[in-house]
């Protein structure tokens, strides 16, 4: 089902945590809230859900307007960061409960927890308590207990922020086909870019309780609104080049270079100072504005090696790529970027 916030505040006493949001999130949608730490996404999320109550506006899940319905009536699912499973209880009764919890026949509550243990793989597990069960089994476990309700819409908070690095790739490809296949429409608060990205069919970022950016995956990346968004998205992250516009292009103050203007670019007015934005993949040997510099620090990532190059006027860019060879800190590089991938801000930080 469609979800919309109508603007949408939230306070803790004096402090407005949400100001003014107004989101839409398409039925069978997954869409990440993502952003730093408290700004808001979290609270949006628990105020959808009923566990916290909306200071102003409407929220809205399909037709019906839950803005002041608590949480049992507004037939959501929620999955939790620390699992919140029962220790008491086996898997199978932890899944069962909020059927139980309803009154739902026992026949009825049995095909239904066999079904959802067949799709999350889980079926071996369903007589063990949560202390014999490993981070990922108690998630999936957490994860058919907000399914098993046959919810309107799927909320979940940092659902993998406690598994370690292998087992969050493997969770993010799982929940993501989980949601395709029961159609359910999700919503993922996260501060985590990688997960946002890979998980979601949109992004919205939030500064200070407020929206900065929506948008699909790649838009973002490859379009970001402003510096905020461009910093926020993209690991190692993007480094700018500070210049000044004219006529011709964009001569940078680190060095007596002019980089033509990206096509497509609205160019700002001749002196005004600007930021050229350079991602870690857009700088390197085979680039055609030439930047010379001096290598930092390197590291293996198997594949591909990541360079910290230092030029002239103590500016620092990363370079990462399979074609960069094996260079110790200390070598000099004249390595190059691409113009065309260049992202352009103005003084206010947005994006030319």
């Amino acid at each position: 089902m469609r979800i919309e916030l109508e603007h949408f505040t939230k306070r803790f006493g004096s402090f407005m945590a949400v100001p003014d949001m107004n989101l839409t999130v398409n039925e069978g949608e997954m869409l990440a809230l993502l952003g730093p730490s408290g700004c808001g996404k979290t609270t949006t999320l628990f105020s959808i859900s009923g566990i916290l109550k909306a200071d102003g506006g409407r929220i809205r899940i399909g037709a019906r307007d839950v803005t002041n319905l608590p949480a049992q009536r507004r037939n959501v699912g929620v999955v939790f960061q620390s699992y919140a499973l029962y220790p008491h209880m086996t898997a199978g009764e932890n899944i069962a409960f909020p059927l139980k919890l309803r009154g739902t026949a026992r026949a009825t509550i049995d095909a239904a927890v066999e079904k959802l243990a067949r799709l999350l793989e889980i079926e071996a597990l369903l007589d063990r308590r949560p202390a014999q069960m490993s981070g990922g089994q108690q998630q999936r476990v957490a994860l058919a207990r907000a399914l098993v309700r046959n919810p309107d819409v799927l909320l979940l908070d940092e659902p993998l922020a406690n598994l370690d690095a292998r087992l969050r790739l493997d969770m993010r490809g799982e929940i993501r086909r989980i949601q395709r296949e029961t159609r359910t429409t999700a919503i993922l608060v996260t501060h985590d870019q990688v997960e946002a990205m890979s998980m979601c069919d949109r992004i919205a970022i939030l500064d200070k309780g407020e929206i900065v950016q929506i948008a699909t995956p790649s838009e973002m990346y490859e379009r970001p609104a402003n510096r905020f968004v461009a910093s926020f998205l993209g690991s190692p992250p993007i480094a700018y080049l500070e210049a000044t516009a004219e006529p011709g292009g964009m001569r940078l103050a680190c060095m007596d270079v002019v980089v033509p203007w990206p096509p497509g670019v609205r160019q700002a007015k001749a002196g005004a100072p600007i930021a050229l934005g350079v991602r870690p993949e857009t700088f390197g040997p085979a680039r055609p504005i030439r930047l010379p510099g001096r290598v930092a620090s390197g590291e293996s990532h198997g594949r591909e090696m990541l360079y910290a190059v230092d030029l002239r006027g103590g500016i620092r860019l990363r370079a990462i790529g399979a074609d960069l060879g094996r260079l110790e800190p200390g070598a000099s590089v004249d390595w190059g970027v691409d113009p065309t991938k260049l992202l352009v801000f103005d003084e206010h930080g947005m994006r030319l």
